[in-house]
């Protein structure tokens, strides 16, 4: 599971992206299309799930996701990936998916058997869904519940 790395921007962009950023981000971030019913869904099942991590949120959409976005060199328009930040190192597509099932222990630690899917078949398999998400449910997601609203950046 490796970090992003084929996406980095150059360092002179890169350091005009984090003008928008917050001093305080915390070190276990999920940055989630906050109207796309599975992302919304996925930022609730880790809120309600987690125990030990404390992850925050922040939805795509808002100032501090899209400057994420662009920090880590993906199309903040777009938005075809989670991105999941543990201990300051960030993943995306598959790796996200299963980087934070890893940290929430058993049983959802299962999960991180798709890990062993070759990189290429699992962020393929990934980026169909992802193109495809507003055709699973309705785009106007429910309110947040109450753990995810405690956890809410931006």
């Amino acid at each position: 599971m490796d970090p992003i790395t084929s996406h980095r921007q150059s360092p002179p962009a890169l350091a005009d992206q984090l003008v928008n950023l917050p001093d305080n981000l915390p070190d276990n971030l999920i940055v989630f299309d906050g109207i796309c019913v599975l992302c919304s869904g996925f930022a609730r099942f880790v809120a309600r799930h987690d125990r030990t991590v404390g992850y925050r949120f922040v939805d795509a959409h808002s100032e501090i996701g899209q400057a994420l976005y662009r920090l880590h060199g993906l199309d903040p328009q777009k938005m075809e990936t989670n991105i999941v930040i543990r201990h300051g190192r960030a993943y995306t597509k598959m790796a996200s998916f299963t980087a934070t099932m890893r940290s929430l222990g058993w049983p959802w630690k299962a999960l991180m058997i798709l890990d062993l899917l070759p990189r290429g078949f699992a962020d393929w398999t990934y980026d169909r869904i992802a193109r495809n998400r507003y055709r699973f449910g309705r785009r106007a997601c429910p309110l947040p519940s109450a753990a995810l609203r405690e956890r809410l950046l931006g």
